[in-house]
């Protein structure tokens, strides 16, 4: 079965293709407006465009950071907390903000929601949670966005820090793939 996945991210479609090696796994480049107020709605949205667009099941996340003590800020808007959003300006301004609003507890999270959109139009969104939290400063050259500065509860090193197989392991995306292995 091949995975179309509604993305414009490399990144991320990469990530998706470890994960879930083995899979036939396709980006589809599908532009949408992420307007959602929710990273669930973005899903659906650029899955929905995918499904229309090719008449087959599409999938497609949308994940971010969300830290306690900015209220779940940058959450939704993760990708454009700042302008351009390159992992060292996201990461640069998130600490910037966060020694701004002196946020003494650090606890953070990656969530990821990813839709599955039959040609139908039937809908299905799961979901996973890699809770952690931010360190003080960017370490590590690997992964992307929000990687240097984020620390996955247990561990000691950022996701930036990790080998590649262990952060496909245990982060939100992974944990989402693997409950999309079931419902598909």
């Amino acid at each position: 079965m091949e995975i179309l996945v509604a993305t414009t991210n490399k990144h991320k479609l990469g990530e998706i293709r470890r994960i879930l090696k083995g899979a036939r796994v396709r980006g589809l480049a599908i532009r949408v407006r992420e307007d959602g107020k929710t990273f669930e709605a973005n899903a659906v949205k650029k899955a929905r465009a995918g499904a229309k667009k090719t008449g087959k099941i599409t999938i497609a996340d949308d994940s971010g950071l969300m830290v306690d003590c900015l209220g779940g800020r940058p959450g939704v808007r993760s990708a454009r907390f700042a302008n351009p959003p390159t992992s060292e300006n996201l990461c640069n301004k998130l600490l910037k903000v966060m020694s701004n609003e002196q946020c003494v507890a650090r606890r953070a999270r990656f969530a990821c929601a990813i839709a599955i959109v039959y040609p139908s139009g039937k809908v299905k969104v799961v979901k996973g949670i890699c809770r952690g939290k931010i360190i003080h400063e960017m370490r590590g050259k690997g992964g992307f966005g929000y990687d240097p500065v984020f620390v996955p509860l247990g561990y000691k090193k950022t996701f930036a820090e990790m080998k590649p197989a262990m952060k496909n392991r245990i982060s939100h995306r992974a944990k989402a793939l693997r409950i999309l292995k079931y419902v598909v």
